[in-house]
């Protein structure tokens, strides 16, 4: 298919800091790397300020600027609907692009409660009805080597789950005198720690299994409770977990231990999963995300180990797309991944994902981790009813 070939889609965007750039760039490299069916076109992009946002559509090549997201969805030329804002606006401006027959890609977690979740998600599945796709944004399913993983997983490589071992560890909040930010407010980001950084790796180890948890057991804790304003002039009270620590159960009977912190001193974005297997194990670690290590037991004693498999074969889940073997990929490159296979299904007719069911699941599970901390860590079983409202059947 050739460039002129394509039909073009409008994409608008809602939001303009970190995540805003990570995928106004995911749109433009889905674009000139993986030629999808649809041409994406960088056609709105909202946000409060004007000032700063149209300081962003001129670096990033965006065509129009709004100030106001109904405005935004309520553009003919606008097809798709990118949300990037604070969790406390997903469900409004999710649900009303839906319901203006826009798709919708709405950034993690989906939402800051299950009731929103809820509600996107039976949104979602009514507006599927019509042809209308919807996607959350848990980019790391996107990195080629967890991928890959997911792959080996299925294939049966490390045979019958036992151990689920994952992490996410930053450590930008370290120092008691960082600013307060729009983070560290339940009101606006729903959780700390937890719905922030926690839900990637929920998600992740539900995606690479193919299974769900079940219940969990929880501690959660808030180590600095005020900060100073970012103007300097005053503070803010922190509202949200700094870190969490929970055990869980997967549907097969798996074991789980999960760690989200931006206490973790030294880790920038340490993001470390172990699947352990009766026939074997897979590691990964975001620090190192171009490898893959993976323990073959059925192999002979004498050479078993790990073997550090370096993801960058064209023959490796997204990586044929890009540069020679060798040639290594970066953070922003889950982000093109998710932007291509996004316009994929939308051209194809098919369910992108994860959907915002699969959204709403990882809400479910950040639900019973607060219930489960606000209660002495007693054990919580996790509500495994779908948006339709039918229990999800045990993989």
């Amino acid at each position: 298919m050739t460039h002129a070939d394509r039909a073009p889609i409008g994409i608008g965007m809602i939001g303009y800091a970190f995540m805003g750039m990570a995928h106004s760039q995911g749109w433009r490299n889905a674009k000139s790397f993986f030629d999808p069916k649809l041409e994406p076109r960088l056609t709105a992009l909202g946000g409060r300020d004007r000032a700063k946002a149209e300081e962003m559509a001129r670096r990033f090549d965006w065509q129009h600027v709004e100030t106001d997201w109904r405005a935004l969805i309520a553009r003919d030329d606008v097809g798709l609907v990118d949300i990037c804002t604070p969790g406390d606006t997903h469900a409004e401006i999710a649900i009303a692009a839906l319901a203006a027959g826009k798709h919708v890609l709405c950034e993690k977690p989906l939402a800051n409660s299950v009731e929103e979740a809820e509600r996107m998600a039976k949104a979602a599945e009514q507006a599927r009805d019509g042809g209308i796709r919807a996607m959350v944004g848990f980019t790391y399913r996107r990195v080629p080597a967890l991928a890959l993983a997911r792959r080996l997983v299925r294939d049966g490589r490390i045979g019958r789950l036992r151990h689920v071992r994952a992490q996410y560890l930053q450590d930008w909040l370290t120092d008691p005198a960082a600013p307060y930010s729009w983070r560290l407010d339940a009101t606006r980001a729903g959780s700390g720690a937890l719905g922030d950084i926690g839900a990637h790796v929920i998600d992740l180890t539900q995606f690479l299994t193919d299974e769900h948890i079940t219940g969990v057991s929880a501690t959660m804790d808030t180590f600095v409770t005020e900060r100073p304003l970012a103007d300097g002039d005053g503070t803010g009270q922190v509202t949200v977990d700094d870190a969490s620590v929970f055990l869980g159960r997967f549907s097969g009977g798996a074991m789980a231990t999960f760690e989200a912190t931006r206490y973790a001193t030294g880790r920038k974005n340490a993001i470390r999963i172990e699947l352990n297997g009766t026939a074997g194990s897979l590691a990964f670690d975001f620090e190192d995300m171009n490898t893959l290590r993976f323990y073959d037991a059925s192999t002979s004693a004498e050479t078993q180990g790990f073997t550090r498999i370096l993801v960058t074969e064209p023959t490796h889940p997204y990586l044929g797309a890009w540069w020679p073997p060798g040639h290594l990929l970066g953070y922003e490159h889950g982000f093109s991944h998710q932007a291509a296979d996004l316009l994929t299904a939308i051209a194809d007719g098919t369910d992108p994902e994860p959907s915002f069911a699969d959204g709403l699941r990882v809400q479910r599970v950040v639900a019973a981790v607060q219930a489960s901390a606000a209660a002495d860590s007693r054990w919580v079983a996790v509500d495994q009813t779908t948006a339709a409202g039918t229990t999800r059947e045990v993989a």
